[in-house]
């Protein structure tokens, strides 16, 4: 048998002696015992419960799906709760399964839908839906799990338009376009022939990206011009602008 032995200072001779000792020990172990060792280094870690929302940034008025993953094996029961913890004011449905038993809480509003796999679809989501939501499930051995998502909801953004200060410009001239609507919490791109607008030292953005000025302007800038106004849920592009570039004077 292989004996753990206190360490003490040695010279390099005593120290391979040793270790070779210790491995020619450890090769003489019953065979059984090394396939325990190994079995127990090798034990499979066990997946979590974990909830996917499908989307986890929503437009409101759609659906949300969460999705429930690496559900215990045995299932009694599911309980969902709005929120990061597991209050009973909380509560929005219970679902027993061997009963097929639909209970419904507190915070249950007529437009959720569970189904057997535990998974939740929340229906025509408004901006109280947002948050966090829990699931606790329960075992016939009676072993509960937890897993919490979080779910962001948006308004859809409005389509935008363009304006210029003048549609018509002189090379070498200059010209300002401004997208229409900026709401807080959107982004703005600009496109320029179906492509995003790649800034030169000619072109400077302001205002929150709202506004593209190009000065001066080069008969390369001809063409059209759309901006796009996106949040996390959605997006939505305005209709072209075409700005004509004409030659300047000799």
């Amino acid at each position: 048998m292989a004996q753990l032995v206190e360490h003490q200072p040695m010279d390099e001779g005593a120290r391979k002696y040793k270790t070779s000792y210790i491995e020619k020990s450890f090769k003489s172990e019953p065979l059984q015992l090394q396939t325990s060792i190994l079995f127990f280094w090798s034990l499979p870690v066990t997946a979590q419960l974990s909830i996917e929302l499908v989307p986890s940034n929503a437009v409101q008025g759609t659906n949300v799906l969460l999705r429930v993953h690496n559900v215990p094996k045995n299932i009694k029961s599911y309980t969902w709760y709005k929120g990061q913890r597991s209050l009973d004011n909380h509560q929005i449905v219970i679902f027993v399964i061997d009963h097929h038993t639909i209970v419904r809480g507190p915070d249950y509003s007529g437009r959720e839908k569970i189904y057997r796999n535990g998974s939740l679809l929340l229906q025509s989501v408004n901006w109280r839906d947002a948050g966090y939501y829990t699931l606790r499930t329960l075992t016939r051995d009676l072993r509960t799990q937890g897993a919490s998502g979080q779910l962001h909801v948006f308004q859809p953004v409005a389509r935008p338009s363009i304006q210029a200060s003048n549609t018509t410009v002189t090379d070498q001239g200059s010209v300002v376009l401004t997208c229409y609507p900026g709401d807080p919490g959107t982004s703005i791109r600009w496109i320029f022939n179906n492509q995003s607008v790649q800034l030169t030292e000619r072109m400077k953005l302001a205002q929150d990206n709202s506004t593209l000025r190009l000065d001066p302007v080069r008969r390369e800038d001809a063409g059209e011009y759309r901006c796009e106004v996106s949040n996390p849920a959605s997006a939505s592009q305005s209709d072209p602008l075409v700005l004509v570039v004409t030659p300047s004077d000799p």
